[in-house]
């Protein structure tokens, strides 16, 4: 990796990093604000010709991984669901922020964030609305915008999904989903099938997700329209074990939930199998996904000195996570990032910390909901290694009796003794049967019931499985990659800015240029250009202006190597061209017949180019 750590960094250049970062984005199109001729929108970007390629280089290199590597499926899901999704999920109750208006500007912010920002508290979002606005009284905290006093204000509730409605007339209500995990959750009865009910297996996704933010900021950091990667692991927590041989040598940085609650706490580099032996890891398939996780973001290009592995407070896990861990970057403390939001990122005295993917085990909890609510089956058979005998209680009612008695109530009756008798036997040791209908009590004759206890051979049981998420944002992954690449140096007496992107991702993997407007120049470079593109590499040609300035604005984008077309090429016995390195700026010849398949082997990383003179 050729990333320099914070210490190799001038604290000037590092606290300027973002705001140049920024512009450079902007100029050289990688991201800019949308809807710019209207005046643009809060928490809306738009990936240019630069960036949406990088941002694909990023989505392909992660379903290589985490798709094709491990052998899971993807799907690719609608947008919007219907409501009920949302009902069984929780996102209905549950998907809330803290907002509190100022009562001078109007401008609306994250009640949670300004009392962490102001008090000692660290974790205010699980902390209960009251409190919060006694915090924020007890403290006479003010707006961040305005510097108008918020005591007395009111902190409400704030569900973040954006409403929408599915066909005409509003008839029936739908929302923008918030992940791309329900889009998966809801087909599971199908995806099983695919999987051929055997378990593991999982269900990838590459998508956008829509929050609606009170207060979206730092660019594509935090944004109202976002693309999420999700891989959803369904296991039989009683039998599937991951590989963690495969991954129990990577070395990792952790920050537990323990040491971020100490008053000295500190973080512990240690190795995934000895996190999870040590249970600082508890589940040994969330240190998995950790272990083929670390190295995948090195080869991205996440610099490695400003990573770790940070692990859920209580208070701050999502309503569905039993555990959660969080990868996350440090990122530059510029001016523009100053209004901390410590849930997402704790200060350091180099910058703060976002987070760029969480780790959680979801338990049995989605599915289970979506199968109390919908009509669908959710389980996969387990099959046992031997038969086994067990007692099943089981009902048979007299219909000729329920009829009559319950008229078109008489099933929803039927399914009340069932499960009656499934979960307590004891309520048939009486006379009568108590059922609830409607809100009241109905005594029911046992025997009119059918009530029997008979022994069954069963060969397996149906379990509804549980989760494991690796749920990756892409954009804000994509802001690390340029934010960790960023460079500032001295060419030749003249300052450089430059990106020192991965091969593998970035957007332009070759410049051709002929060193002068010379027709035969001209027609040669574009000639390579069309074999390097055919062979599969991405290439720009550039004629335009003198050739420092061409090599200037490839190192600007961040592609790694230049290839000159002069005249030496058409003077020498082998047609040799000039190839530039982005980082060094060294320069070697190389022959043109051998130009493809040597770019392709730099770009694999097969070779590497201060090897190429061997």
């Amino acid at each position: 990796m050729s990333n320099e750590s914070p210490s190799a960094v001038a604290a000037d250049a590092l606290e300027r990093t973002s705001e140049r970062l920024v512009e450079l984005a902007k100029r050289r199109g990688y991201f800019f604000q949308s809807s710019g001729a209207y005046g643009g929108v809060g928490g809306f970007y738009t990936f240019g010709p630069q960036g949406a390629s990088l941002k694909s280089n990023v989505e392909d290199a992660w379903r290589d991984r985490f798709a094709l590597e491990e052998g899971n499926m993807e799907i690719d899901a609608p947008t919007i669901m219907p409501e009920p999704v949302f009902e069984a999920s929780g996102h209905l109750d549950t998907f809330d922020d803290m907002l509190v208006e100022c009562p001078d500007c109007g401008e609306s912010h994250r009640a949670d964030h300004v009392v962490e920002d102001n008090t000692e508290y660290e974790d205010a979002e699980s902390l209960p609305i009251p409190e919060v606005e006694e915090v924020i009284a007890e403290y006479e905290l003010v707006c961040p915008a305005c510097g108008a006093g918020l005591a007395g204000q009111a902190v409400e509730a704030f569900n973040l999904m954006f409403a929408t409605n599915i066909g005409p007339g509003g008839a029936q209500p739908g929302y923008l989903r918030p992940e791309t995990a329900q889009g998966i959750f809801v087909e599971f009865p199908r995806l099983k099938e695919y999987a051929r009910n055997t378990l593991p297996f999982g269900v990838t996704q590459i998508g956008r997700a829509y929050r609606n933010e009170i207060s979206p900021r730092r660019s594509i950091i935090r944004t109202r329209e976002f693309t999420q990667a999700e891989l959803e692991y369904f296991i039989d927590p009683e039998t599937d074990e991951p590989d963690l041989e495969a991954v129990e040598d990577v070395e990792v940085t952790l920050y537990p939930a323990g040491e971020q609650a100490a008053d000295d706490g500190e973080e512990i580099r240690t190795t995934i199998g000895e996190a999870v032996e040590s249970g600082t890891i508890s589940s040994p398939w969330v240190g998995y996904f950790l272990g083929v996780a670390k190295p995948w973001y090195d080869a991205v290009g996440v610099d490695m000195d400003r990573f770790r592995f940070r692990q859920h407070l209580a208070g701050e896990r999502a309503h569905y996570a039993a555990d959660c861990w969080d990868a996350e970057a440090l990122i530059d403390g510029s001016e523009e990032s100053q209004d901390s939001e410590q849930r997402e990122s704790t200060e350091s005295s180099s910058g703060y910390w976002i987070e760029m993917a969480g780790f959680a085990y979801r338990s049995d909890y989605d599915l289970s909901k979506h199968a109390e609510h919908s009509e669908d089956r959710f389980t996969v058979f387990r099959q046992y290694d031997e038969p086994k005998t067990v007692e099943r209680a089981t009902v048979d009612p007299d219909m000729s009796y329920l009829g009559p008695e319950f008229g078109g109530d008489a099933q929803t009756v039927v399914d009340g003794l069932e499960t009656l008798a499934e979960r307590d036997r004891s309520a048939f040791e009486s006379e009568t049967v108590e059922i609830e209908l409607e809100g009241e009590t109905h005594e029911i004759p046992l025997e009119k019931t059918g009530f029997a206890v008979e022994e069954q051979t069963e060969a397996g049981e149906h379990i509804i499985p549980h989760v494991i998420e690796p749920s990756f944002g892409v954009d804000r992954l994509v802001y690390t990659v340029l934010h960790h690449a960023y460079r500032e140096d001295e060419v030749a007496g003249e300052e450089r800015t430059y990106l020192a992107l991965e091969p593998e991702v970035a957007p332009t993997f070759v410049g051709v240029f002929p060193l002068q407007n010379d027709n035969e120049l001209e027609a040669l470079a574009e000639a390579i250009a069309a074999d390097l593109r055919e062979a599969g590499l991405a290439v720009t040609y550039d004629d335009s202006g003198n050739i420092g300035r061409r090599y200037r604005r490839q190192d600007e984008v961040g592609t790694p190597f230049c290839v000159t077309v002069d005249y030496e090429t058409l003077e020498n016995e082998e047609t040799t061209v000039t190839v530039r390195e982005r980082d060094t700026t060294d320069q070697m010849r190389l022959p043109v017949d051998d130009l493809a398949k040597t770019l392709s082997a730099l770009r694999t990383g097969e070779i590497a180019f201060e090897d190429l003179e061997e």
